[in-house]
């Protein structure tokens, strides 16, 4: 990971990085007993969906092919994160609630995999090293999305006044907030089903 800092965090790095190598390389097949499903082996209800994700990545990543065991669960996400792409929030600040959400749940591959994003939408590296830590951001604005996710996450929703007065001081809406909160649910599903998948004892 970019520029990691280990004398902060060294048990929760090493243990996200080992989590990535094994969810994006390996798709966590030791010991598991989830199939590593093709187009033709898995059930009929996800066969969309993974062709769908093979055109969008030009490859089935080996969670997602596992997550094909259930149609609901796999079309379920990918409909809610099509759904959270859509909101008014800015993308950078977007990706900023999923990583917070990532990091936190300590899936590996969904860090690695939004770390690209981020990258892609040109985001520094600065920036994401920081939302790998769980460290304050350099940037108002963005941190503001950051300590707002944190707040709904320890609280299960239940912010204080405080909390979302200083959401909105930075430009957001209510509406950004409940969009907040949509990232949450859409990656808590995400990050929850990827680490079943990938540490699930036999």
């Amino acid at each position: 990971m970019r520029g990691t800092d280990r004398a902060e965090q060294p048990e929760q790095t090493e243990q996200q990085d080992a989590q990535g190598k094994q969810a994006g390389q390996q798709g966590g097949r030791a010991g598991l007993r989830f199939t590593e499903h093709t187009v033709d082996t898995a059930p009929a209800g996800s066969r969309r969906a993974m062709e769908g994700v093979v055109q969008n990545f030009g490859f089935l990543p080996p969670l997602v092919a596992q997550q094909a065991e259930s149609p609901e669960l796999l079309n379920g996400f990918l409909r809610l994160s099509a759904m959270f792409e859509s909101t008014t929030m800015e993308p950078v600040a977007r990706e900023v609630v999923v990583m917070t959400v990532a990091a936190r749940n300590a899936c590996g591959f969904c860090v690695r995999m939004h770390a690209g994003k981020l990258e892609e939408l040109g985001a520094d590296a600065a920036l994401i090293d920081a939302l790998e830590r769980q460290v304050p951001l350099a940037e108002g604005r963005l941190e503001a999305v950051r300590e707002f996710t944190r707040a709904v996450m320890d609280g299960a929703g239940d912010v204080s006044a405080a909390q979302l007065e200083a959401f909105r001081a930075h430009g957001y809406s209510r509406r950004n907030a409940l969009e907040v909160v949509l990232g949450i649910g859409t990656y808590t599903l995400s990050t929850f089903a990827n680490r079943l998948v990938a540490h699930g004892a036999p």
